[in-house]
């Protein structure tokens, strides 16, 4: 998780709480018994996903909001040149220090979605932001950079949480407060986005849609397969087509 502190019109996009929530955890999060748990389940899931889409070996890769580079890293590890971005420099700090570990060699850095927007306009061949638009005040700004970054007929590809009544019960109150799966105070229903939101904003900024699909507990093998129910959480890929606005 990362967030993005600009947007197009000049405000703050970065929740200085939810920063200091991710940074406080960021010496746990390779830890796959700690609070970034449920996030090392699903990373091999995520990380086959993008796969099926697109070969990544060789690619420009950009991952937006890559807290401890636990995406960054599994998708170095299937030859993609990845750099990865967040804010919170306690979790940067990890992820460095774990990739020196790994032999992986992402490339971090601190700083928004936004900003490197403006530097390096369609610098990559593949973008993703998972897990990542429900933390910050203005998710469509998150789009629209990702928009600008790929390059034309590139692949964007985010995850995030549907709002509705059963997400806030198995996503929030099931997940945070019954079985603890994820830390209290993870989640915000008022910030989770309804899959129709997210298609409008990315087709808003020029990303054709091309599937969403639904990840959802395995309970026969304890673990998390994907569905094609998208009411809780779910993932969305998409193409840039020839023009950004």
């Amino acid at each position: 998780m990362g967030t993005s502190p600009s947007s197009p019109g000049g405000h703050a996009n970065a929740d200085s709480a939810e920063l200091h929530k991710f940074s406080e955890a960021a010496h746990r999060w390779w830890d796959p018994d700690g609070e970034f748990k449920t996030l090392h389940d699903i990373n091999p899931l995520r990380t086959q996903w993008i796969a099926s889409h697109v070969d990544v070996a060789g690619r420009v890769l950009l991952d937006i909001g890559c807290g401890g580079g636990l995406l960054a890293e599994a998708l170095a590890a299937r030859g993609a040149q990845v750099t990865g971005i967040d804010l919170a420099e306690r979790a940067l700090k990890v992820a460095r220090m774990h990739a020196l570990e790994s032999g992986l060699e992402p490339h971090y850095e601190c700083i928004s979605a936004e900003q490197l927007a403006a530097e390096r306009p369609a610098a990559f061949d593949v973008v993703c932001c998972m897990e990542m638009l429900e933390h910050v005040p203005d998710p469509e700004s998150v789009v629209r950079a990702a928009a600008q970054l790929v390059r034309p007929g590139g692949w964007v590809f985010f995850s995030t949480i549907n709002r509705n009544l059963k997400s806030f019960a198995l996503a929030i109150v099931g997940a945070e407060y019954l079985l603890r799966w994820v830390p209290r105070g993870t989640h915000e229903y008022a910030r989770l986005i309804r899959p129709s939101e997210l298609a409008a904003w990315a087709r808003r900024w020029g990303l054709d849609a091309v599937e969403f699909r639904g990840i959802e507990p395995d309970v026969l093998r304890a673990g998390w397969r994907l569905g094609q129910r998208v009411d809780v959480n779910y993932l969305f890929a998409c193409r840039r087509g020839s023009a950004v606005g």
